[in-house]
């Protein structure tokens, strides 16, 4: 069995966990392993080796990019505070083109996925990046479409990766295909990480409620869905609470928030449910009604949607210890909880 040869493409600037986050997930492997000849051959290269300085100030030793010829197995491409520099170097683009020819599969961390698509890897695919820069890739490169929502996504041989951490869960991901979920799984715990996310996992757990509108009446009206979940929340009453008429509430609101009122009244709802199903032992029908779903099968029907998951499949994998002062207290246990 041949190793396989991971090569990451580092350049000055990169984020420093961008790039140690997946190689140390695939150098654990490589110390759990029994036979070594089937882990993870890794190789830095870089246009600035031998030592390229990442924006936290860490250095990379690297090899020059020459020494990446051959074929690859997977190639990372990093993100990092000096992007638009690394979007402007021709030389570095036409090289990631060259070299994911060669690659078996293609991985970008957060702002890597931008390199993917200047270099056309990416048309006509399903992307990720950073949370706060898919607005901005969706609509610099309109062939690629843009999904803001999860942590990672993999679209034939390419893995792009939402922010900065997420590279980790994206390696566990390749780590799973190659030799099994139980060694991904061990390797999380060898990391000491709480637990191992698939790429369902929104990278929206509490961003969308953070996401607050500049002006002051749609800001309220907000806070006020926030606060009032549980009730049934006709957007005609959000918008009386705003002073506005619905049609012009609807319109500011969009503007503002970046989706319709009910769109976003779903999203706060899916989120609690979320939140809940990740932190208590709450039974699902009641986690429903304190999120505001009218109905159990409503529930089950607008969280499939949003995250391909089942909230008993999304509780099996996310689920996690549950915090002090919840704002929910359990009811009288139901009969079923699934």
């Amino acid at each position: 069995m041949q190793q396989r040869r991971v090569v990451v493409v580092v350049y000055p600037g990169a984020q420093a966990l961008d790039i140690s986050g997946p190689v140390e997930v695939f150098d654990t492997v490589n110390r759990r392993l029994t036979d070594p000849a089937g882990g993870y051959r890794i190789q830095f290269v870089s246009a600035a080796a031998p030592l390229v300085r990442t924006c936290a100030g860490m250095e990379i030793g690297a090899e020059p990019l020459a020494a990446a010829d051959g074929p690859i197995d997977t190639l990372i491409v990093p993100g990092g505070w000096s992007l638009p520099e690394a979007l402007a170097d021709r030389a570095l683009v036409g090289w990631i083109r060259a070299a994911a020819g060669r690659s078996r599969r293609v991985a970008s961390v957060c702002g890597g996925a931008f390199l993917l698509a200047e270099a056309g890897l990416l048309d006509g695919r399903r992307a990720t990046t950073h949370w706060a820069y898919c607005a901005e890739m969706a609509e610099r490169y309109p062939a690629v479409a843009v999904d803001p929502e999860p942590i990672f996504v993999w679209d034939g041989r390419f893995v792009t990766s939402a922010g900065v951490s997420t590279g980790i869960d994206m390696a566990l991901a390749l780590v799973e295909a190659d030799h099994g979920a139980a060694l991904a799984l061990e390797t999380a715990r060898f990391l000491v990480l709480f637990f191992k996310r698939n790429g369902g996992q929104s990278q929206f757990s509490t961003v969308l409620e953070a996401q607050l509108a500049d002006r002051a009446p749609i800001r309220a009206a907000q806070e006020w869905i926030l606060e009032h979940l549980e009730q049934p929340l006709p957007v005609p009453e959000i918008a009386e609470r705003a002073n506005m008429s619905v049609r012009h509430f609807a319109r500011v609101f969009r503007r503002e928030v970046g989706m319709p009122p009910g769109q976003y009244v779903e999203q706060m709802r899916i989120a609690r449910a979320r939140k809940l199903l990740e932190t208590t032992d709450l039974p699902v029908g009641q986690i429903a009604r304190h999120s505001g779903f009218p109905t159990q099968e409503t529930f089950f029907r607008s969280f499939g949607r949003a995250l391909e998951l089942t909230p008993g499949e999304y509780r099996h994998r996310f689920q996690t210890i549950a915090p002090a002062g919840l704002l929910v207290r359990p009811e009288p246990a139901e009969r079923s909880s699934t």
